[in-house]
């Protein structure tokens, strides 16, 4: 594809940093904002504000291609005690996005949404269409800007897709992740001791994995749903994660209860076959490599 004009909110975080980065290595102009202004694994991050709209015309402009919006709180364990700016951040910011797509007349509007938008699933797989019903005011503002993404597509042309994105994992994750403090606890010689999930499914994705499909999406053709299911293809519990860091560190002392992850829901395995069929997204980071991989950079990052 020809070099396009592309923004990307949430530069500075895990997924959004992936996909600044998988975008200028093919050589696409990428306005790369966040919070916090820094260079980041060779992303120029601009400070804005997604409530500022005036500071996000100002960076923006005419001749905006596409947006790929990873801007927001990620994930149900931030900002637990302030409702109020969840709203204003996921969803209010989402609606400011969406405007620069609009005015911009961009080409293609992704939004990174998240499996946390169904809540408790049920489905011999999870399909797109089962029905929503979060647990979290996260999972509910992940829900209000897909349907605002698919208004804006049916009310004023805005071609954009939602990528419904299971628990991220991999290097420069800085919210809870389970398997980055059994691999630190491990390489440290410290225990990890949990009064659950020794039996409790999660559905992990490496955050390579999580750019590849956005920027699937952001390539495909044609877009004949508004929203997709993207995991790592893998549904295990959490002893079988400790299985995985003890094969790295045999003396990984790893204690696990039986039961669910009170801060998290059951879900049952995602349907991945929308995403293969109309994005060609197929997650190429083996769930035990993809671990082996975010132990080595840990053990690089974390030397004293």
């Amino acid at each position: 594809m020809s070099k396009e004009r592309v923004l990307v909110t949430g530069a500075a975080g895990l997924v959004g940093n992936a996909i600044a980065r998988a975008l200028l290595d093919r050589g696409d102009h990428v306005i790369a904002i966040d919070r916090f202004a820094g260079r980041i694994e060779g992303v120029d991050i601009m400070q804005c504000d997604l409530n500022d709209i005036h500071q996000l015309h100002a960076v923006t402009g005419p001749g905006l291609a596409g947006v790929v919006h990873c801007g927001a709180f990620s994930g149900p364990m931030v900002a637990r005690d302030n409702p109020y700016a969840m709203v204003q951040v996921n969803i209010v910011g989402t609606a400011n996005v969406l405007e620069l797509a609009r005015i911009y007349k961009s080409r293609r509007f992704v939004f990174c949404s998240s499996t946390s938008a169904y809540g408790h699933a049920k489905g011999d797989p999870v399909q797109e269409d089962s029905h929503m019903e979060p647990e979290s005011l996260y999972g509910a503002s992940k829900v209000a800007s897909e349907q605002m993404v698919s208004a804006y597509a049916k009310q004023y042309g805005v071609d954009g897709v939602s990528i419904r994105l299971s628990w991220v994992y991999g290097p420069r994750r800085t919210t809870d992740c389970v398997i980055r403090d059994m691999l630190t606890n491990a390489r440290a010689g410290l225990p990890t001791t949990l009064p659950f999930g020794a039996d409790f499914h999660r559905q992990f994705i490496h955050v390579d994995d999580a750019a590849a499909a956005l920027l699937k999406a952001f390539d495909a053709p044609a877009l004949p749903r508004r929203t997709y299911n993207a995991t790592g293809g893998t549904r295990v519990t959490l002893s079988d994660i400790a299985d995985i860091v003890r094969d790295i560190y045999p003396a990984a002392s790893i204690e696990l209860a039986k039961g669910p992850d009170p801060l998290d829901e059951f879900q049952d395995a995602f349907d991945l076959s929308a995403a293969r069929r109309d994005l060609d997204y197929v997650p190429r980071v083996e769930l035990a490599e993809g671990i082996h991989r975010y132990a080595r950079w840990l053990e690089k990052t974390q030397k004293s």
